[in-house]
């Protein structure tokens, strides 16, 4: 079931990034009373009572001039315009927008401005169901300061919630109302047997290219402009008697010129498309290597457990000797250090070369992914680790591991019995999973080692 998803909108420096954090309760956003210090888009997961979502935080300017250290002029046409492209994205992808206001400022005619630029992009929206709106009045830290909220009701934006994010005060009222306005969760109506392949990645990576090339047909629009597929798309298709789901998440379209900063929510999506796939396919460019927006989507795969490989497109573009794939590849293991069970292909989306192997590493993956070994298999594997490499203890008493048993897949997870899961330190842990990896490869897949303490019977 895909998480709904929470949109921060607002003028700058009304404390959208604290609430982000206190949202996502971790410290993510830069924080500054400087207007516009958050220049690019954040994304995380939250919960509250029993609900996840995640929490995107729009900042206060436009990402596209995040070079820029000139502090953003309220009324200027640059503030206009990244409260427009705010409001795009948040009618775009959320279920519920959060407008937040400033309880010591008051209502400003900039929050009359954006509530504007909300209700006119709201009535051109071509989205089946719009998402409400709640009206966050923050900074109310004090009782003068909660007052002050009530004159919020002047925009029209019904009730105004009354918190203070830095302290916490009144967020917890703000939750138990949104998640009241999520979606129903949508229930599958049928089973599905097929392979879940999300083609993740960058834009302009090639994405589009790949799936048109894989299904042999023009399904995606294919342009040299970042952010040419505006939604996931999803393909099926069957192969040597095999079924596959393709999710196409190559960014966002938007009608006529592309809003600067706009395609970079396309991570929002990707994240999406990460949880409903068994396999993540993540192109990356050749031309460019491995970029930060690269590690951040393999990331991504590497927290939501699902398994994964690498397609370095463009391969044509590069200059090469019988040792530039290897000096490649060893750059891209160095970057992508958490991943090192990732298989890695060269391809070339635009000329077909060596798209033919993608599919079939992509059922010898999931084929992994779903593999189940014995207790015996696997306990003979950590007795042999033990043998070889005892764990280092520092408290003077040795970390034991007794028996394990496989009791999942997708991913495969192992229960480990030992003397004290706490003794278990994540670098023997690394070396256990290892010691299963030389046996079973578990190509492409993450592996999940849980600890469980053994209790003795009387």
């Amino acid at each position: 079931m895909q998480k709904p998803v929470i949109v921060l909108v607002g003028r700058p420096n009304v404390g959208k990034s604290t609430l982000f954090n206190r949202l996502v309760g971790q410290r993510l956003a830069i924080i500054d009373d400087i207007p516009g210090t958050t220049r690019d888009r954040l994304l995380a997961e939250g919960d509250w009572a029993g609900h996840d979502f995640y929490v995107v935080d729009t900042g206060g300017i436009d990402p596209g001039k995040q070079h820029s250290q000139k502090p953003l002029s309220i009324g200027s046409a640059d503030f206009v315009q990244d409260i427009r492209a705010q409001a795009e994205i948040a009618l775009e992808e959320a279920d519920v927008i959060l407008l937040v206001t400033d309880a010591i400022e008051g209502v400003t005619q900039a929050d009359h401005e954006v509530v504007d630029i909300l209700r006119r992009r709201r009535s051109k929206s071509d989205r089946q169901h719009t998402p409400p709106i709640l009206l966050v009045v923050n900074k109310a830290d004090s009782e003068q300061t909660r007052q002050n909220a009530y004159d919020f009701y002047s925009l029209g934006m019904g009730e105004p919630y009354a918190i203070s994010a830095i302290h916490g005060t009144g967020t917890g009222d703000l939750l138990d109302a949104v998640v009241a306005q999520f979606p129903e969760p949508i229930e599958d109506e049928e089973e599905d047997d097929s392979i879940k392949i999300a083609i993740v990645g960058k834009p302009n990576a090639g994405k589009s290219s790949l799936l048109n090339k894989i299904t042999g047909q023009q399904r995606s629009i294919v342009s040299n402009i970042p952010g040419t597929t505006r939604d996931a798309i999803d393909t099926r298709l069957t192969k040597d008697g095999q079924e596959y789901t393709l999710i196409d998440t190559a960014g966002i379209r938007k009608r006529g010129s592309i809003i600067p900063g706009v395609e970079k929510y396309s991570v929002l999506r990707a994240m999406q498309a990460i949880e409903r796939c068994d396999v993540a396919v993540l192109v990356v460019d050749a031309v460019d290597g491995i970029t930060a927006q690269d590690t951040h989507i393999a990331g991504y795969i590497n927290d939501a457990w699902k398994s994964v490989m690498l397609v370095i497109n463009k391969w044509d573009l590069i200059e090469k000797d019988h040792l530039t794939a290897l000096d490649f590849e060893k750059h891209v293991r160095r970057e992508l250090n958490f991943l090192p069970y990732v298989p890695i292909i060269f391809i070339s989306a635009e000329t077909g070369q060596r798209v033919h192997q993608v599919l079939p590493l992509v059922k010898e993956i999931q084929e992994e992914r779903t593999r189940k070994i014995s207790t015996a298999q696997l306990n003979k594997i950590l007795v042999n680790a033990q043998d070889k490499h005892q764990s280092p203890s520092g408290i003077g008493r040795p970390f034991r591991i007794y028996y394990g048993t496989q009791v999942n897949t997708e991913p495969p997870t192992f229960l480990l019995y030992c003397n004290d899961p706490k003794l278990g330190h994540f670098t023997y842990m690394r070396f256990i999973e290892n010691q299963i990896r030389e046996t079973f490869p578990f190509k492409g897949t993450p592996i999940k080692l849980v600890l469980k303490q053994r209790v003795r019977r009387e």
